[in-house]
């Protein structure tokens, strides 16, 4: 199974921590459907021994597209691709693009997964992020949304400035009020070139707290497993059933196809991406050529990937699959390094996989650099 990602790269206006690539110019984007189609008709031969299990628009922000833009892209994939009979098709959506009459528009396409930006429901976090909702906007497309759709996740951001534990919990409670089977949740991080980096830098903006976030990881991960949500993924909450396929298939190593500028494919071997610029992107299709670059991944790439990705979801690390593919010295390496994560409570053991522990969790991306490898030639 393999899923295919769109990259749709407009927003109405640009989110302060936001460092993915986007253009707020909705100019080009008559032409950059036509260029996703294109690309998608191009690169079919890629996958024609692949079965499409999950399709998902991304972003930029997805929802900026109308119910035409979206069906003709659909189209497109089901006519050159194999897609299962009963795929996984999400749309991310910003709050102030879900009206009621969106919704039941969306019911009349393929769409049957909704991933929504809440990231707060407070005011006063929104305007410090520059998002485009308000927190009335947030709860009223919950409202509707729940109505019609029953496989829906919400982002929420933890570690805002000024943001109380009080505060963070109540994010939390408001979310679980609607009866959202998957929550995604990422602490605000300050990337370089972002408006949130130079507002920090001026004194506009306090710097985020790297205890704070800990402690309201900490207060997501404990409300949220009371109610039954499985910590599948160190970002990410379901309920059984409504894990996403889309990102459990990038964990656990499957095959996908990006589609769009500054998307990224993966075929087992190698790893490429188109050019993150809209006019070099729509230049080189309208000249029928690949925007892409691509890098063979050697067997110290692909065990770090493992390794990394592993350690963040509830399936661990399997030291069986540890040796068989990279071999019988890896593994010794790999158990040797980890040796004192396990003494520190930070990792264990169970049934021949490594998995972090509770405790070990929120530094889960440090402990699996300290067991990366350099070079396995």
């Amino acid at each position: 199974m393999s899923g295919i990602y769109l990259h749709i790269p407009f927003c109405k206006q640009a989110c302060h921590y936001c460092d993915f690539h986007f253009s707020t110019s909705m100019k080009k984007r008559n032409e950059m459907v036509m260029a996703l189609v294109k690309e998608l008709q191009m690169r079919a031969g890629e996958f024609q021994d692949e079965i499409v299990e999950t399709i998902y628009f991304g972003g930029g922000t997805p929802s900026v597209l109308d119910i035409a833009e979206l069906n003709l892209l659909l189209d497109t994939i089901y006519e050159n691709y194999k897609v299962t009979s009963n795929p996984e098709i999400t749309l991310e959506a910003n709050p102030d693009d879900l009206s009621s009459k969106r919704i039941l528009e969306l019911l009349q396409n393929k769409i049957n997964r909704l991933s929504i930006g809440i990231q707060s429901f407070f005011e006063e976090d929104l305007k410090l992020m520059n998002r485009a909702h308000n927190a009335n906007q947030a709860k009223a497309c919950l409202t509707e949304a729940t109505k019609y759709f029953k496989n829906i996740s919400i982002d929420l951001i933890y570690g805002i400035p000024g943001a109380s534990h009080e505060k963070w919990l109540q994010n939390i409670q408001t979310a679980l009020s609607f009866g959202i089977p998957h929550i995604s949740s990422y602490a605000l991080t300050v990337e370089p070139k972002t408006a949130l980096k130079k507002l920090i830098a001026t004194g506009s903006i306090a710097q985020p707290s790297d205890e704070m976030a800990h402690e309201q990881f900490q207060i997501l991960v404990e409300k949220l497993q009371s109610e039954n949500y499985v910590h599948y993924e160190l970002s990410n909450f379901g309920k059984q059933g409504y894990f996403s396929r889309n990102n459990s298939a990038y964990w656990l190593g499957k095959k996908y196809l990006g589609i769009g500028p500054s998307a990224h494919s993966y075929d087992g071997n190698s790893r490429s991406w188109n050019v993150a610029n809209n006019a070099l992107y729509l230049k080189s299709m309208t000249q029928s050529k690949l925007p892409s670059e691509v890098e063979i991944l050697t067997q110290a790439d692909r065990y770090n990937e493992y390794i990394m990705t592993g350690l963040r979801t509830i399936w661990g690390v399997d030291l069986q699959r540890i040796e068989n593919e990279f071999g019988t010295s890896a593994l010794n390496y790999l158990q040797k390094q980890a040796k004192k994560f396990i003494t520190e409570g930070l990792l264990c053991l169970e049934n021949k996989t490594l998995k972090t522990t509770q405790k070990g969790k929120f530094l889960t991306d440090g402990i699996a650099s300290d067991l990366f490898l350099i070079n396995l030639e």
